[in-house]
C-alpha cells in the first residue's frame, strides 16, 4: 500500500565547518528533521520567530504587560510570565 504522505526535498547551504560536523551525524536527514521540528515548536507565538514586534504587536504586548511581569522560576531558573492580578499561578511541573 503506498504511503499517504507526500515527501519533498529542501536544500540549504552551510559553511564548511557545519558541513564537516554534519558528516559525523549517522542519520543526517532524521537529525535535521528533528531539529527543525523542535525549533518550530519553540517559536515565539507573538513575533513568530522574527525577534521583532510590529508597532501593532507592541501595542498589544504593552497592554498585556501592564498586568503581567517576567520572573525567574526559583526551581528551574527559566524566565516565565506571571499574572500580577492573580498572583503567581505558575506551578513547576
Amino acid at each position: 500500500m503506498p504511503s499517504a504522505k507526500k515527501q519533498g526535498i529542501i536544500t540549504f547551504k552551510v559553511d564548511a565547518a557545519l558541513a564537516e560536523a554534519m558528516r559525523r551525524v549517522p542519520n543526517r536527514s532524521e537529525f535535521i528533521r528533528s531539529a527543525i521540528l523542535m525549533a518550530l515548536h519553540s517559536v515565539c507565538p507573538l513575533c513568530r520567530g522574527s525577534g521583532i514586534l510590529t508597532p501593532e504587536q507592541r501595542q498589544h504586548w504593552n497592554a498585556f504587560a501592564a498586568n503581567h511581569s517576567l520572573e525567574e522560576c526559583g526551581e528551574c531558573h527559566v524566565m516565565h510570565i506571571v499574572c500580577d492580578e492573580v498572583g503567581d499561578p505558575a506551578v513547576h511541573r
